[in-house]
């Protein structure tokens, strides 16, 4: 009775691990620090591999599924690649600080949407001493609320100006400027009568994603992915 016993609860434990455990359904799948395409990538899985859940929490909709599995593993999986059976939470909902990070905060991109504060009031100067609805201004207004940098056209007391000199005074600033995008740091070319900047919010392997203003939309807000190679960037905190 007693060997039964025993036979049993292995059992029980071996199905509750077999239960426990979802297979990966596309190729090379990313496993990222955080619930969202602009986090780092922290390891891919392959195709048919069993995965342990966690915990799920909400972040970028993949495909219309905006729920990311935490794998055993500690990253971040979208659960559009992961066969659960269901489109809902198959288990418990991560903790609020479960959530990973991006650059160091949960602000940093941000959401992907216009969420500028000016766009129904084009015109006249915003507080960064920009005029309000051009990219400069955006992007300005980008740095002070998810960066929690309070910058302006003075910044570090060198003159910002157009953007097509923004490269320049923040290499006067001691800011970095490379070759290698970050989500949350600033894309800036010299392209055009006065250069254009935007907001980096994802990061691709040959390409990233910009959110702007005034670029295929006058005054307006757009978001396009583009060659790495279209920007410099300038990192004023990531």
């Amino acid at each position: 009775m007693k060997f039964s016993i025993i036979a049993f609860l292995l059992q029980a434990t071996a199905f509750t691990t077999l239960t426990a455990a979802y297979p990966i359904k596309a190729d090379d799948v990313n496993c990222r620090s955080g619930p969202g395409t602009s986090y780092t990538v922290k390891k891919s899985y392959a195709k048919g591999k069993d995965i342990s859940i966690t915990c799920q929490t909400a972040g970028e909709s993949i495909k219309g599924n905006n729920i990311w599995d935490k794998t055993s593993d500690g990253c971040y999986v979208s659960d559009y690649y992961v066969q659960t059976g269901t489109d809902g939470y198959v288990t418990k909902k991560c903790s609020s600080s479960g959530g990973g990070s991006g650059g160091g905060s949960s602000s940093i991109p941000g959401p992907v949407k216009d969420d500028y504060p000016y766009k129904s009031s084009c015109g006249g100067t915003d507080p960064w001493l920009y005029f309000k609805c051009q990219c400069t201004s955006f992007v300005a207004w980008r740095i002070n609320k998810r960066l929690g940098v309070k910058f302006h056209n003075q910044y570090k007391g060198h003159h910002w100006g157009n953007a097509n000199s923004w490269n320049d005074a923040a290499k006067a600033s001691g800011v970095t400027v490379n070759n290698t995008p970050k989500p949350g740091c600033i894309a800036q070319t010299d392209a055009g009568s006065a250069g254009h900047v935007a907001w980096v919010t994802a990061v691709g392997d040959k390409t990233v994603t910009v959110e702007e203003y005034n670029y295929a939309t006058v005054e307006g807000y757009g978001k396009r992915t583009v060659p790495k190679g279209n920007f410099r960037y300038i990192h004023i905190k990531v």
